[in-house]
């Protein structure tokens, strides 16, 4: 097969393994940076150019888009998509786990596990909102954050209050959750391919922090996962019609909560814990699925 992969740096662990793999197993892949692309939208004959050519047909397309340049990222993926590229995952998957919000209400509708969640803009009424969200401790989070930043742990009435009306005081949109104490600063990545999980890992924050992101200096390894936790991450990944995602779980006293569907995971800190090959078992299911022209919307919202 002829794969692009979509990302702006090839030297990340995770692009340099899914290059490797590709073509460990006899395929054809260029790099391609997706900002420095110009679409022609045409309805008889789209194209994209890339340095100044016309990029040639490829069989399916590997979107690695990072948080910042998610608009113009997937403008370039709705534009192969045009072209009857296959996605790995499609362009509306990915818009739908980038709005916390709406992916929040779309796991919701699909029944999935979810911490008690309030939307708020207005944060006159500190105390009203941190009563919806069960009360103190509270996690406050920016919408446009990622990898624990514009994450905030409210853990006093007093403290919680002065975040919210903080946030409030730049004019930006806040998600307020119940804090799950049991989880111990841990949450478990399940990587979904296709509908099952492949590989999972537990993730521990640094002493002292409730985020348990590897950015930020947390450890990982490898966790068998219950069959409830499975099931879990299957639906949520079915929810926001992406085909390869990881899921980050947390295990409350009723059940996982979902806190995360991501479009584009790592792959260094889950490859490491578990020692399985996840980037060839992506370019495995590109193999069995991409066929011209085929596309698989899934999700809906």
């Amino acid at each position: 097969m002829k794969l692009a992969l979509l990302c702006r740096n090839e030297r990340l662990y995770s692009h340099k393994r899914l290059v490797e793999a590709a073509e460990k197993r006899g395929h054809e892949i260029d790099v391609i940076d997706h900002l420095r692309c110009y679409i022609n939208i045409t309805s008889n004959r789209p194209t994209i150019r890339y340095c100044g050519e016309e990029l040639p047909k490829y069989d399916a397309v590997i979107p690695r888009i990072g948080a910042s340049v998610t608009f113009y990222g997937t403008a370039v993926l709705r534009q192969f998509e045009m072209m009857g590229v296959y996605p790995l995952n499609e362009s509306v998957g990915i818009s739908r786990s980038r709005d916390k919000l709406r992916s929040m209400q779309l796991l919701a509708r699909k029944g999935v596990g979810l911490p008690v969640t309030v939307f708020a803009h207005k944060t006159s009424r500190a105390e009203e909102i941190i009563e919806m969200a069960g009360g103190t401790p509270v996690i406050i989070k920016l919408l446009e954050g990622t990898q624990g930043i514009g994450v905030v742990l409210g853990e006093t009435q007093k403290a919680a209050e002065s975040i919210i009306q903080a946030f409030g005081g730049v004019n930006t949109n806040i998600l307020i959750q119940q804090f799950i104490k049991e989880a111990g600063g841990s949450d478990i990545r399940c990587f979904v391919i296709g509908e099952r999980v492949v590989a999972a890992m537990i993730r521990t924050g640094k002493e002292g922090d409730f985020r348990s992101n590897l950015h930020r200096g947390g450890t990982a390894q490898t966790i068998k996962i219950t069959p409830t936790e499975r099931l879990t991450a299957v639906t949520a990944a079915k929810a926001m019609g992406l085909n390869v995602c990881g899921v980050d779980l947390l295990r409350a006293n009723h059940g996982p909560v979902v806190m995360e569907v991501n479009s584009s995971p790592g792959l260094e800190g889950l490859e490491n814990a578990t020692g399985i090959d996840v980037a060839g078992m992506i370019i495995e299911y590109l193999e069995k699925e991409a066929k011209p022209g085929r596309t698989k919307t899934r999700g809906t919202g």
